[in-house]
């Protein structure tokens, strides 16, 4: 996604302009937003990539991956009016984007291979962690008390 708003390919893979945050908004849907410029990839009701500064329905995509670790990202809002096929993000041998309902899934037009190049992991606290502090009983093992390691003994 350049500055100006165009969406296309690179052969450039080291281009600030390449990367992108996917970000996961439901079950196997993300939202696809330029690092660099923070504006996210949307298709419209045309098929026609464009970027949008807000998060929108029309910003949702399905991404499917197949045996071959390509992945394939499907427009959540639209798709073919008599088939019910969906409209694929795609870029053709020049690198520009072509149009959600010219895009087959099975072509390599269709093909994306993600790279991770920063994995933020986060940890969700346990059920099986948290206890009722009526029932703990002293340790001597220090506790976290708003990011501070407190004895119990003091609590």
């Amino acid at each position: 996604m350049l500055p100006d708003g165009t969406i296309g390919g690179s052969k450039d893979e080291n281009s600030d302009n390449t990367l992108f945050n996917l970000i996961p908004v439901g079950l196997r849907v993300v939202a696809i937003q330029g690092m660099k410029s923070g504006f996210y990839i949307a298709m419209n009701g045309e098929g026609m990539l464009y970027r949008s500064e807000m998060f929108t329905p029309e910003c949702k995509f399905k991404e499917s991956v197949f045996e071959n670790y390509y992945v394939i990202y499907s427009s959540t809002v639209y798709r073919q009016q008599e088939s019910g096929r969906a409209w694929f993000l795609g870029l053709n041998k020049e690198g520009q984007a072509m149009k959600g309902n010219r895009v087959k899934k099975t072509k390599p037009s269709s093909h994306f291979v993600p790279r991770p190049i920063e994995v933020c992991l986060y940890r969700d606290p346990s059920m099986h962690e948290i206890e009722d502090k009526r029932s703990r009983k002293s340790s001597g093992t220090p506790t976290m008390n708003g990011g501070k390691a407190v004895n119990q003994d003091s609590t």
